[in-house]
């Protein structure tokens, strides 16, 4: 999930259609833009990921959010490891920069050295292959630029992703 820039009822709505798919990990690309938001991931029992995005304001203090509710928060970028896939996650967007690739997106898609690159920002929900590089934007729960809010599910077994709408 990506871009939920303080909607807590998509929050609500994405943490249950998680919950309902059995989601065991999730990973957030950034922007939850305020620490309130972060109690509205709690219902979530599986290990949640996050990393900050352009809109974040207070880092300290989502970190503190975050570790509160025992989820990890682990700055502008993060690699994960699940099932044997090397997956990366980002925002996408540099601090202020409109929607768009980064310096550091486009250096990832070059690279082709995680099996799949997870990011946000754009709040285009996409997924797509790169070579042999899954590529997943989730799109935006908030709803707010494209008025279609999603979340992204991918199936670490059978690597397939589907973009899930909240409405």
């Amino acid at each position: 999930m990506s871009d939920t820039h303080d909607n807590l009822p998509m929050i609500d709505k994405a943490v249950k259609k998680l919950l309902e798919a059995k989601v065991e990990l999730v990973l957030h690309a950034g922007d939850y833009t305020s620490p309130f938001v972060i109690s509205h991931f709690k219902p979530f029992k599986g290990k949640f990921i996050g990393v900050f995005g352009n809109n974040d304001g207070d880092h300290e203090f989502l970190k503190r959010r975050f570790t509160e509710f025992g989820l990890e928060m682990r700055g502008i970028f993060a690699e994960v490891k699940a099932d044997g896939l090397r997956m990366a996650l980002l925002h996408g967007g540099e601090p202020g920069s409109p929607p768009g690739p980064s310096e550091l997106l486009n250096s990832l898609l070059e690279s082709k050295c995680y099996d799949v690159l997870v990011y946000g920002h754009s709040h285009d929900a996409k997924a797509y292959k790169n070579g042999k590089m899954l590529i997943i934007n989730p799109g935006e729960v908030c709803g707010y630029l494209t008025q279609k809010p999603s979340v992204a599910v991918f199936n670490t077994k059978t690597m397939s992703t589907e973009i899930v709408p909240l409405e």
